[in-house]
């Protein structure tokens, strides 16, 4: 079922409106590619937050529109920013049949990590911290994405390296 601005997954609604917008509009193209829906809401998440890095709003006022611009200069806080120089250039927004995004998910007797588009477990964990853990670490590492899942299965939360 194509999503639109006042209908769409219950995981995005805490998104801006512009990258809701944009997460919406990713989200149903991969779906009219035969993405089953959790995994195109995921996808489209994580691809919607990194093209609103990549193409910050000038329109914006305020606060908001200059602490988009000061990540472009070094800031001792954050050391995603200092090591962006090392990251590859992005994928595209629109969907690709390639993602390294990991994901933390429940299983039947703990908590996994598995990467995006493999149905094997990476590792396996007694408890979601443990697991949440391992991915920010596995995120950080390899400059990629970790996607928190909840107990249901419903996307929770994004870490970006």
């Amino acid at each position: 079922m194509p999503w639109n601005k006042s209908d769409y997954p219950v995981s995005m609604k805490n998104l801006k409106p512009r990258i809701r917008h944009k997460a919406i509009d990713i989200a149903n193209a991969l779906l009219d590619e035969g993405y089953d829906e959790g995994r195109a809401i995921a996808i489209a998440t994580a691809k919607a937050e990194e093209w609103d890095e990549n193409h910050p709003d000038h329109t914006a006022s305020g606060s908001d529109s200059s602490s988009r611009t000061s990540s472009k200069k070094p800031d001792e806080s954050s050391s995603s920013e200092s090591s962006s120089r090392n990251r590859r250039h992005s994928e595209p927004v629109s969907s690709s049949k390639s993602h390294h995004n990991i994901h933390v998910v429940p299983t039947e007797s703990g908590w996994a990590i598995k990467q995006e588009g493999t149905s094997d477990y990476h590792s396996t964990y007694d408890t979601k911290v443990e697991a949440v853990d391992a991915a920010k670490a596995w995120s950080t590492k390899h400059h990629i994405r970790a996607i928190i899942h909840n107990q249901d299965g419903q996307i929770a939360r994004s870490l970006k390296s």
